[in-house]
């Protein structure tokens, strides 16, 4: 284990972590009470006060916050701490709607930089480490969360951003980049430029820490073939705090949740009851030891599960498995579920790389899909009718996946737009 494995939080028995989140979800609850009239309304709206809350059970006696609830109270609504306190704000993109703000005291940075630190420890980084950070910076927290922690580990830091893939992969090579950092579909498309300049040679990448976005068993094993690395998933939200609210470890086997900042749920999405370990559901998030911005039953629209069974790493916090989509993800396509992340599992199967985009219309009352596709490989060169019959196979993959049909067409190597290293995977005009 790198230097800062924290043995002792890490790995403390279940029962132990019970009481910290105990402790913490009575004190988070009586601050935001008292300081967040946001809070103390909704509180007051269903007959719920601080004194109700005498163990962990009763969390369910409190309301559920929505993304909705956090628009409603932009930009100071929701802040538990005078705004003199505070000294960084995070920002969600504001493309579905009004941005969501986060903002930071400094004992948050700091909790925050723990979690990253553990994440990268878990991904085999060490002081010995350069840490080559691609997620975007700026509002986005995926470049501030991974380079805070990196510098807590004490790694060398190439703070990159996203984009300008020249520069990536020059400074990759001349600096001895060991563990890349990036969204699942930035990890990709590097993959094949690399493979397109035959430079892996030149490279020294052993791990790489992927988050931002859903993506697939498939997806991971073709991008750790590709870097010969092993890729690592990451999970957080700019809301909650940002990357390193859960991470996987060496045994890639569920994301370990930073149980002694943040208690998780599992529930029901439409009746909101909580689900058993190994169910699915929609994760829901407190993050109560969060002094600025603490969030209470925050639901993530996320689907997974989660696990409270010992990890064969030793780490004893509960794990999420990958997550298998968004409640919002989900499309609903002539009366059938559609998430992309099957659509991701029929082009990987097929050689394809995972970069693609669905477009969802609705001609005379009837909606239509099509899947537009990256070439790749062979593929940039081939003639007319090798080109067609890929578009065929895959064609035929889909109506087996999805049990309808979808319109494949091929297109050009990085004609599918991305922002801050997220493909946009979804235009749904059926909502313009």
């Amino acid at each position: 284990m790198g230097k800062y494995f924290q043995e002792d939080i890490e790995t403390m028995p279940q029962s132990e972590i019970k009481k910290i989140q105990e402790q913490g979800l009575k004190d988070v609850v009586k601050r935001v009470y008292e300081n967040v009239p946001f809070y103390a309304k909704k509180m007051d709206e269903i007959g719920v006060t601080p004194d109700d809350i005498k163990s962990l059970d009763d969390i369910t006696k409190l309301p559920f916050l929505t993304k909705d609830d956090l628009r409603d109270a932009y930009p100071f609504g929701l802040l538990a701490r005078p705004l003199k306190d505070c000294v960084r704000i995070h920002s969600t993109s504001g493309t579905t709607g009004k941005r969501v703000v986060d903002f930071y005291t400094q004992k948050d940075l700091d909790m925050w930089s723990d979690c990253t630190a553990r994440a990268l420890v878990a991904a085999g980084a060490t002081d010995e480490d350069v840490v080559h950070v691609c997620y975007g910076y700026g509002l986005f927290t995926g470049g501030s969360g991974l380079h805070d922690g990196s510098h807590k580990v004490g790694c060398l830091t190439l703070p990159m951003s996203s984009g300008n893939t020249d520069r990536q992969l020059q400074f990759m090579q001349d600096m001895g980049a060991t563990i890349l950092c990036c969204t699942p579909s930035y990890a990709a498309y590097l993959a094949e430029s690399i493979e397109k300049r035959g430079i892996k040679g030149n490279l020294k990448l052993k791990a790489g820490i992927f988050g931002a976005e859903a993506w697939s068993e498939d997806m991971r094993h073709s991008i750790e073939g590709k870097l010969g690395i092993k890729a690592h998933d990451i999970y957080g939200l700019t809301e909650i705090e940002g990357p390193g609210v859960s991470f996987e470890c060496e045994e890639q086997d569920g994301m370990h949740i930073c149980e002694d900042y943040f208690i998780p749920e599992v529930v029901d999405p439409e009746t909101l009851e909580p689900v058993p370990d190994g169910e699915l559901g929609e994760l829901v998030f407190t993050s109560f030891a969060k002094e600025a911005f603490p969030l209470i039953r925050y639901r993530t629209k996320d689907i997974t599960y989660i696990t409270h069974e010992k990890c064969k790493c030793g780490r004893t916090h509960a794990r999420i498995h990958r997550l298998m989509g968004r409640t919002d993800d989900m499309l609903i396509i002539k009366g059938v579920n559609v998430y992309p992340s099957q659509v991701e599992e029929v082009l990987i199967k097929r050689g394809m790389e995972p970069n693609y985009q669905l477009i969802i219309d609705r001609i005379d009352n009837s909606d239509t899909l099509d899947v537009h596709v990256e070439k790749s490989g062979m593929l940039i060169n081939s003639d007319y009718e090798v080109i067609k019959a890929k578009e065929r196979e895959i064609v035929s993959g889909l109506k087996s996946m999805l049990g309808i049909y979808a319109k494949v067409t091929l297109v050009e190597p990085n004609s599918i737009p991305r922002s801050e290293g997220k493909a946009v995977r979804v235009i749904d005009n059926r909502k313009i």
